[in-house]
């Protein structure tokens, strides 16, 4: 009985060809997505340590605007273009973000203002407005 073997050659072109032409694809399209800023504002460790408080803007080209947002990161950690902020919202703003005795976080919000987002609590952490 005869084994029809595939040449070393087609199998490597059959394997190594899609990957290189999803690798290329790849490429280009991220070149196309705009890439996005961050511009950090403000940074607070958490008294436990846990987590880092950071105000800041995103800036992703032209449709961006303005706009203030916190997060928390990992202490030390810079924060990521595509981080999920707790609170966001339409302005350039100081949020006069603080830690309370009790870990808690306290936001200031500006007075009409539009609100994207107002999470009452992140990662475990209470989060209150003023």
């Amino acid at each position: 009985m005869a084994r029809n073997r595939m040449p070393l050659a087609v199998l490597l072109a059959l394997t190594l060809g899609p990957a290189v032409a999803i690798g290329m694809t790849l490429w280009f399209v991220t070149d196309l997505l705009p890439q996005c800023v961050v511009e950090e504002q403000r940074r607070l460790p958490a008294p436990d340590g846990a987590f880092d408080l950071v105000v800041f803007s995103r800036d992703c080209g032209a449709t961006t605007t303005a706009n203030t947002q916190a997060a928390l990161v990992p202490p030390g950690e810079e924060v990521p273009f595509d981080a999920a902020s707790f609170v966001s919202i339409a302005a350039a703003a100081d949020l006069a973000p603080r830690w309370d005795e009790e870990g808690r976080i306290e936001i200031v919000l500006p007075p009409d203002v539009e609100i994207y987002r107002q999470d009452d609590g992140v990662a475990g952490v209470a989060v209150r407005y003023r």
